[in-house]
């Protein structure tokens, strides 16, 4: 909480008049990226289907790790809390929304999602700590990606 304090250019006591620990510190970030993340996708993927719905999604989602590394960060790993996992399953919602594009098996949905989340979860994380370092453009990469992903949903 000192270093938060110091970076606020308040006095830790200061702080906790407004936080009650770290660790509420670190529920109220994940709630925030966690509702601002969740409402990207919904705008987004509204009114798209298929692979338009999904380069929608996948870009929304590019675009706030990229954009909100530490907010994002924030997001992982954390404890369960009403208010983070009601907007969890908002953003949940709307990445299933995009494979009802497809024609997966109902048994096989939550696999979609997790291979769905993954991917882009790592692309746009490695993406945001500046971990690709060949001469390929990123944008062109990521593109190669959504195609991917379009090709193996549709053979699922």
């Amino acid at each position: 909480m000192g270093l938060v304090a110091e970076r606020l250019g308040v006095r830790t006591p200061s702080l906790y008049k407004h936080v009650d620990s770290l660790a509420a510190l670190q529920q109220g970030l994940a709630a925030l990226a966690m509702n601002e993340l969740s409402d990207a996708l919904r705008d987004a993927t509204q009114g798209y289907a298929g692979r338009d719905a999904l380069a929608a999604a996948a870009r929304a989602m590019r675009s706030y790790v990229v954009g909100h590394p530490g907010r994002y960060a924030a997001t992982v790993g954390v404890t369960s809390d009403p208010e983070v996992d009601a907007a969890g399953a908002r953003g949940i919602a709307s990445l299933a929304a995009v494979l009802r594009g497809y024609a997966i098996d109902p048994a096989d949905q939550t696999h979609a999602l997790r291979t769905l989340r993954s991917t882009l979860h790592g692309f746009a994380t490695l993406q945001g700590a500046n971990g690709f370092q060949w001469n390929a453009d990123t944008d062109q990469s990521f593109e190669w990606l959504i195609d991917f992903l379009d090709r193996g949903l549709r053979r699922s």
